[in-house]
């Protein structure tokens, strides 16, 4: 398996993403940067929080035009996987590789967290290793997370299970008060039809290392090694 993190001008997470895959679990990964052409045959991209061209626009909406863009966007709908954290989430969006939009908070902050997270289902890259009753707690860093898409848009994702994380509480439950940032149906993460696009606001590249008090982030990454690690 050979793993591919997307670089773009104002990225700040890439680092912690390379981190992750190389270090912690040995991960043959490379760093491929916004106007490269060519994914150097990867099997997993990864578009890193940051601030893309300094969000300017709006979030994502300049970085999905880079060039690298399209070829992850040929890559993913060849079935390639990929995986979109914070930024990322925002730029595979605006490239409609994942459905709705990320609008800015419903407190009009900068939020910058722990928060609470329960996979809703065992059915995909990132979640086949999590239990469903398992309350991970994954922090949040963003200004523009609030998930949110039409009403047919909403019952598409949930009618294809395509809701991947719901915001909870420490007990999980699912509550307006857990909800760190107005999301759309307390929404932190989503998958595409084919399943192999993936996106979500909260970092469990930052909750990967034990060093750092808490390893949640690794359920997500584990699941990612169980499946992808047999291309």
């Amino acid at each position: 398996m050979k793993c591919g993190i997307i670089v773009f001008p104002g990225s700040n997470c890439d680092q912690d993403a390379f981190y992750v895959m190389n270090n912690l679990y040995g991960v043959e990964t490379v760093f491929l940067w916004h106007k490269d052409s060519d994914l150097k045959n990867c099997d997993l991209i990864i578009l890193p929080g940051g601030f893309s061209y300094g969000d300017y626009l709006r979030t994502g909406a300049i970085a999905r035009f880079s060039p690298v863009m399209e070829q992850v966007i040929e890559f993913a709908k060849g079935g390639g996987y990929v995986m979109g954290i914070c930024n990322g989430f925002q730029v595979l969006c605006e490239a409609h590789l994942l459905p709705g939009v990320l609008l800015r908070n419903d407190n009009q902050k900068f939020i910058c967290k722990n928060i609470h997270v329960k996979s809703q289902t065992p059915d995909s890259f990132v979640t086949s290793e999590i239990p469903l009753d398992k309350v991970l707690t994954i922090p949040i860093a963003h200004a523009e997370g609030r998930y949110y898409c039409d009403d047919d848009t909403l019952k598409q994702l949930q009618l294809n299970n395509q809701v991947l994380f719901r915001y909870c509480d420490e007990n999980g439950k699912m509550t307006t008060d857990s909800n760190p940032n107005g999301s759309l149906d307390n929404i932190a993460g989503i998958c595409n039809e084919g399943r192999n696009v993936f996106g979500m606001m909260p970092h469990p590249e930052r909750a990967s290392d034990p060093a750092l008090g808490n390893s949640d982030g690794k359920y997500l990454f584990n699941s990612i090694l169980s499946l992808v690690e047999k291309v």
